[in-house]
């Protein structure tokens, strides 16, 4: 199994939309039941709150559905998991930082994995959600990519063939 965790500041927003978009698309593409998908929030801010209501408008807008209540990264999260992917480069260094440095290879911008690398449009300051959703609808289906090439590339035996 890949646990995969999608951070940004609060959960409330862009890390929970990435959390349900990502499953969605591993669901689509049958590939959901090799991966652990959360989503986390560098700050305890917004803790034990829901995804906050205009991010869920538009993902129930294009079929994705999920319930949701924020909580905040910890630093054994980050060590479990298989791949941190966060929002901006703001998370980025908020990651690096509760961990130390420790970790980092395994710390990535969610929109590394698009065609053009940039930071997902935080849409609490732009209130553009729909621009949010593009982002991150790229950069998952990126990375998705990117997981499935590695794992089927990898030598037989040493986890390969399958997600």
């Amino acid at each position: 199994m890949i646990s995969v965790i999608f951070v940004c500041l609060g959960n409330i927003c862009r890390s929970p939309m990435a959390e349900f978009v990502f499953k969605k698309m591993a669901e689509d593409r049958g590939v959901g039941d090799f991966f652990d998908v959360s989503s986390r929030g560098t700050s305890d801010e917004e803790e034990g709150n829901p995804i906050y209501y205009p991010a869920a408008r538009v993902l129930r807008d294009h079929g994705i559905f999920g319930s949701h209540r924020a909580v905040q990264l910890t630093k054994k999260e980050v060590i479990n998991a298989d791949y941190i992917l966060v929002m901006d480069s703001s998370n980025l260094y908020d990651v690096l930082r509760l961990t130390g440095g420790q970790c980092s290879e395994k710390v990535f911008k969610l929109c590394s994995f698009a065609s053009r690398p940039r930071d997902v449009a935080d849409p609490w300051y732009t209130r553009d959600f729909e621009k949010a959703y593009s982002d991150i609808c790229e950069g998952c289906a990126g990375f998705l990519d990117f997981v499935l090439r590695r794992r089927c590339d990898a030598p037989r035996g040493n986890g390969g063939g399958t997600p």
